[in-house]
């Protein structure tokens, strides 16, 4: 089994691929001043309470925190000597042609998600990430990255909303009884979800109009972990693929180790 970890700025979502089949999964905090051994102690308490110390035969990460990525490195030295690994950075073969102005400047895994989502439906392809940023990620029809849009991600956002905001409070983002909400935690709820949603939508719509086709012609692929709740309310959201990264690191792996497959 491959073991990939996907390193994302708050979380950090670790998981046991057997081909495209995610058989085991974690999500826990990213730490950035844990050290190699420290993650290591973690990730064994992981695969001994799911049993599976034994069976990984390879590993492939990807990481937008650079302090994680330079300890995960020393973890896979120390502790899987002999396995292959693929750290994805530049210089590792993705398939995938990156057309942007600087390629090193755009982040792994919205590299790794378009390679996953061209994988699973075609191309063109728009990703939805929902995580610390939202991010959108075009994939041509020629099968090319051509780029995207970060916007502030909901949790930052409610968070940063409940601190500045003198008489608001931070919430849980749940789905609220209506959009007109009766009071101050409903309201929060209700901007969040509905507004989020609609973000979603107009830039997609946007996006797809760039591209110069219709939007039944572009699957949406929606993935992160505050994804669920908000895709309800998305009207341009095709598929939710909460595994997507994972998937792609799977991908990358076999392109670096297993060219033949």
């Amino acid at each position: 089994m491959l073991l990939a970890i996907d390193v994302g700025n708050t979380q950090t979502v670790l998981g046991l691929l057997a081909g495209d089949e995610v058989v085991e999964h974690w999500r826990v905090a990213t730490e950035p001043h844990r050290t190699a051994d420290e993650l290591w102690a973690l990730l064994r308490s992981l695969l001994a309470g799911g049993g599976h110390n034994d069976g990984i035969t390879g590993v492939a990460i990807c990481s937008t925190v650079p302090a994680v990525l330079h300890e995960m490195r020393g973890m896979v030295a120390r502790y899987f000597t002999g396995l292959p690994a693929v750290l994805v950075e530049p210089g590792v073969k993705t398939g995938l042609p990156v057309l942007v102005d600087n390629p090193r400047e755009v982040g792994t895994d919205r590299i790794v998600n378009a390679i996953a989502a061209q994988h699973l439906y075609g191309a063109p392809t728009i990703v939805v990430d929902f995580g610390t940023a939202t991010t959108f990620d075009v994939v041509s029809p020629r099968g090319e990255y051509l780029g995207g849009a970060i916007a502030p991600g909901i949790g930052v956002s409610l968070d940063a909303l409940g601190d500045a905001g003198a008489q608001l409070r931070r919430v849980e983002l749940m789905r609220p009884r209506s959009v007109i909400a009766k009071n101050t935690v409903e309201a929060l709820q209700s901007g969040a979800l509905y507004g989020f949603s609609g973000q979603v939508d107009g830039i997609v719509t946007r996006m797809v109009d760039e591209l110069g086709l219709a939007l039944s012609d572009v699957p949406v692929i929606a993935t992160g972990g505050l994804a669920e709740l908000v895709i309800t309310e998305c009207r341009c959201v095709d598929h939710h693929e909460p595994w997507l990264t994972l998937l792609g690191l799977r991908l990358v792996y076999d392109r670096n180790v297993q060219p033949s497959r």
